[in-house]
């Protein structure tokens, strides 16, 4: 792995901070098969279909996660302003907890851990430019990528049991390299990406279709243990 250098005066990527190409921004639908990998074997646990919609002067992203052995399916909501991806609500509904976040000069709405049965209300405020959490997946694939590319993300995330407020994500490395999907080479951004709210314990990286930007696998190493998605269609 290369070293990764990065300038601490240089300001982190945000909505008044964003080189994003527009015009790689476009409505579309996928689905990933989701597995587990344990020593050799790799088990597939559910399917994640996400649709991304342009919407007036809105882009709306959900993602619906189909668990095997879940009989309800979790659908996270995603809605940014379109010219600068400022967050305007975000959405989040499983098994565990729901919760609904709205973002103008305060942050509010609620959490609810559906295990305990308690309800908080949240009232959050942030002086920083920052992206949604949930969002900052999706803003790397339309990113200006290249071979060493590195940067800083602003995002906010909301986790009772980890972190609440404006913290940072990372994408430490970009390789150029080519990936064989479904019997076709395809040229591809490999993203190794990590963030705050795992403590950067946990590391991503996405593979990146080059011409069409859209994820073809990701990987993701949890203190060891290991996750992939791969595209269906």
């Amino acid at each position: 792995m290369g070293i990764v250098l990065f300038s601490f005066g240089q300001a982190p990527l945000s909505p008044q901070n964003n080189p994003v190409d527009y015009s790689l921004v476009k409505n579309e639908s996928s689905k990933m098969k989701w597995f587990v990998l344990q020593d050799t074997m790799k088990i597939e646990i559910g399917t994640i279909q996400t649709d991304v919609q342009k919407k007036g002067n809105e882009l709306i992203v959900i993602s619906t996660i189909d668990l095997n052995r879940s009989p309800v399916k979790w659908v996270d909501s995603t809605i940014v302003k379109t010219d600068r991806f400022k967050p305007v609500y975000h959405s989040s509904y499983n098994q565990q907890r729901d919760m609904a976040l709205h973002f103008k000069e305060e942050i509010t709405g609620y959490y609810l851990d559906k295990m305990n049965n308690k309800k908080v209300m949240i009232l959050e405020k942030a002086d920083e430019s920052y992206f949604d959490s949930n969002f900052y997946p999706q803003l790397i694939r339309w990113l200006p990528l290249k071979e060493g590319y590195s940067d800083i993300i602003s995002i906010f995330d909301y986790n009772p049991v980890a972190k609440i407020g404006v913290i940072t994500a990372t994408i430490t490395q970009v390789k150029d390299s080519t990936l064989l999907s479904h019997g076709l080479p395809k040229e591809t951004w490999i993203v190794t990406t990590t963030d705050d709210i795992s403590d950067n314990e946990v590391v991503s990286t996405y593979y990146i279709e080059k011409s069409s930007r859209k994820v073809l696998k990701q990987e993701i190493d949890i203190k060891g243990k290991k996750m992939l998605m791969e595209l269906i269609d």
